[in-house]
């Protein structure tokens, strides 16, 4: 057992050879490496499912022996001063290696497919390992400041994949976005490792947390102060996992290639900072004002991040919001102090959005034949409808986790989000209405997003457009908003028939290959399975495996609270409902046809019309332009920070090059007339020079002593 823990050290390592051996290998012999591609892509595999079967291991024994392994060596010792570097094994860790490992197989076998005619396949492998790796050596980390630096490497990797496509303006704009929004967070993150360094002298998890705690406890620290330095720390993680206000960057990562944005969203960056607040919890839990803080953060972003997902049309950007929403769940548990329901509603939701996003990059991948290889047509769901007959495999996954991420029994995220649900209750009932109505505006978002890809007929938008005609258009328009251009649509067509006729042909879509289909059947697998951690196994309802793999007693953290039968099943019915609800409205709004719906007699006999027109422009509007504007919030950032900054580099330009540049510059030029005029005065004679300096020597000597 001791043994085994001692080579934990490699986690963060044995992704390592691939990004260094391909930079190599472009650097050495650019044709061979290329020629090799795919190896690399199975080395990357291989290498990634090694780390999982080491973690799994490492999981199996403690929850067998309940045992955590830290082992730590220094690095650079002073006087007063000594760093250390180590790596920590606890269940935390090994929830998250898991995670990260398997989670990132299944996107990597995804994108060998998905990037297989991509010029920068080797490239975007040798991201990808790197920052599995980074990822990995975050959640092993043993102190902050070695959590500060692979922090730093996993900001570095988002920017290179979200600006993956970087010759495309809007994905370089958007990794330029991401990297400046979390720099504000790491720079309170690195003020708040240092403050936390004055108090207590120490960067190790442990002696910090019992500094802290002997401190407080004796009032020998400023609180004021600690307050601060606690607050600065989560600003790191507010950024890094899109919390109200630093989530600005998320929708804007959609940029990149779709399997980035399932790692992203998943198991790397957004669950850094779910990761880091679940980290220093023991900490943080001794500052009511911060932890009161946390559960504010994560309510705000629950409500907003699902308010702007209701009227998004990128697929992808209303996935992202959903994750928005879906984190804010997790910080709301961590500030409530459930730190299992919190960590069990990362790993259900990471399984299920994951599923969500390849699902969607399947349809992308088959949209792209039907509008071209437009990022802006191929991922909007108003060009999309009827595909269940051609992605039938892309659309039953789809489907599955969307039920999911609604919160429908028994599937995964119905049991960690129930949780959060619960104690939400105990802890504020504000925050529990707004957290339960979150879950019906869920349900609508994601049936919206479902029924807008999937349902109704293919043909119905292009009906008038047939091929009847001889001379039918190049283009057409659909609907937009009034005053708007519209989307254009391009037809492909056929050479020229027999009876002289022109007829526009349409690539249909079609299923994705089975490399593609390989890894989103797993996690269909996960999605239906691995709710099965916290199905209740006695009439208490303590969660069982995670009771004994996810117990934070060694840090006093608050326990989930134990309902009985009863309780839980009137709970279910309630959060249920709430999502059928939100399903129903969906259904409604956006179902193409409403035969069972018409059935009802009251349903006809109500002027429907009428009902419609004033909901969808009185109410729907509202919410439409709140939403589609993304609350404003750009424009906000975009007018107070952005214009402002660009103006005062526009001054400082202006003064630099028009005042410090030309006073420069007639200094040069003042010295270049005054060398042009002397240089006649000179013959080439010693004496004559001589002669000169005696002069003005004399002259200088005059003028001094005459003062």
């Amino acid at each position: 057992m001791e043994q085994t823990y001692q080579y934990a050290w490699i986690i963060p390592f044995v992704p390592l050879p691939v990004p260094m051996l391909i930079g190599a290998g472009l650097l050495l012999f650019p044709t061979v490496t290329k020629n090799l591609r795919r190896m690399w892509s199975f080395q990357s595999v291989l290498l990634l499912s090694i780390v999982m079967a080491f973690s799994i291991y490492l999981s199996i024994q403690q929850i067998n022996r309940d045992s955590i392994y830290q082992y730590i060596w220094s690095w650079i010792i002073n006087n007063d001063f000594s760093l250390e570097f180590g790596y920590l094994i606890d269940p935390l860790t090994s929830i998250m290696s898991i995670l990260i490992t398997t989670v990132g197989i299944t996107v990597l076998i995804y994108s060998d497919n998905y990037m297989a005619h991509d010029q920068g396949y080797l490239r975007f492998f040798a991201y990808m390992s790197f920052f599995s790796a980074a990822m990995l050596g975050l959640v092993t980390s043993s102190n902050l400041i070695q959590i500060y630096i692979f922090w730093e490497l996993v900001g570095l990797c988002s920017y290179l994949l979200i600006g993956f496509w970087f010759t495309r303006p809007g994905a370089a704009n958007a990794g330029q976005k991401a990297f400046v929004t979390n720099r504000v967070g790491d720079f309170g993150l690195l003020l708040g490792i240092l403050g936390f360094y004055w108090i207590t002298g120490s960067f190790e998890f442990r002696e910090l947390f019992e500094i802290l705690n002997n401190l407080i406890s004796s009032n020998e620290v400023n609180f004021l102060f600690v307050t601060l330095c606690a607050a600065l720390v989560f600003v790191g993680a507010i950024a890094k996992s899109a919390q109200f206000p630093f989530h600005v960057w998320l929708p804007d990562a959609m940029e990149g290639p779709t399997p980035i944005s399932a790692l992203i969203h998943a198991a790397t960056m957004v669950a850094a900072g779910i990761f880091l607040v679940a980290r220093l919890l023991p900490l943080f839990i001794v500052i009511p004002y911060i932890m009161y803080f946390i559960s504010l953060i994560g309510i705000i972003t629950v409500f907003l991040g699902a308010t702007l997902a209701l009227a998004q049309q990128d697929i992808k950007r209303g996935l992202a919001y959903s994750t928005m929403s879906q984190l804010g769940y997790m910080m709301l548990a961590l500030g409530m102090g459930s730190y299992r329901s919190a960590l069990f509603h990362l790993i259900t939701h990471a399984y299920s959005k994951a599923l969500l996003f390849l699902g969607s990059g399947s349809v992308i991948h088959s949209m792209e034949t039907v509008v071209g290889y437009s990022p802006d047509k191929s991922q909007n769901m108003v060009l999309m409808g009827g595909l269940t007959k051609h992605v039938p495999i892309s659309k039953g996954a789809f489907l599955l986790g969307t039920l999911s991420l609604c919160g429908i029994p028994p599937l995964a995220c119905f049991w960690s989000k129930d949780e959060i649900l619960h104690d939400s209750w105990l802890y504020s009932p504000i925050f529990a209405l707004i957290a339960w109505a979150t879950v019906g505006l869920t349900a609508f978002y994601m049936f919206r997003i479902y029924l807008l890809t999937f349902e109704g007929p293919l043909s119905a938008r292009f009906q008038n457009y047939s091929g009847k005609k001889k001379n039918p258009p190049d283009s057409i328009s659909l609907w937009g908003k009034k005053g708007s251009k519209g989307i254009e649509i391009n037809f492909r067509f056929l050479p020229i028939d027999e009876r002289g006729e022109n007829k526009p042909q349409f690539s249909y879509p079609y299923e994705s290959e089975n490399t593609m289909l390989f890894p989103i059947c797993i996690l269909c697998l996960f999605t239906l399975t691995i709710g099965s951690l916290g199905i209740p196994s006695d009439l208490d309802f303590n969660l069982d495996i995670l009771a004994q793999w996810l117990d934070p007693a060694i840090y006093l953290l608050h326990h989930a609270q134990s309902r009985d039968l009863s309780e839980f099943l009137k709970q279910m019915v309630t959060s249920a409902g709430i999502a059928y609800c939100g399903i129903l409205i969906a259904c409604f709004l956006y179902k193409p046809t409403y035969s069972w719906l018409n059935s009802f007699h009251f349903i006809n006999s109500f002027h429907q019309r009428s009902f419609k027109r004033v909901l969808r422009d009185k109410i729907v509007t509202v919410i439409y332009d709140w939403s589609y504007s993304r609350a404003y919030i750009d424009t906000f950032y975009n007018t107070l920070i952005v214009c402002r900054v660009r103006r005062l580099a526009q001054f400082i330009h202006f003064f630099d090059f028009r005042i410090i540049e030309t006073k420069a510059n007639g200094v040069g030029f003042v010295s270049f007339l005054a060398g042009e005029g002397i240089k006649y005065f000179g013959y080439g004679r010693i004496s004559s020079y001589m002669f000169v300096s005696l002069f003005f020597l004399g002259g200088f000597f005059y003028l001094f002593y005459m003062n």
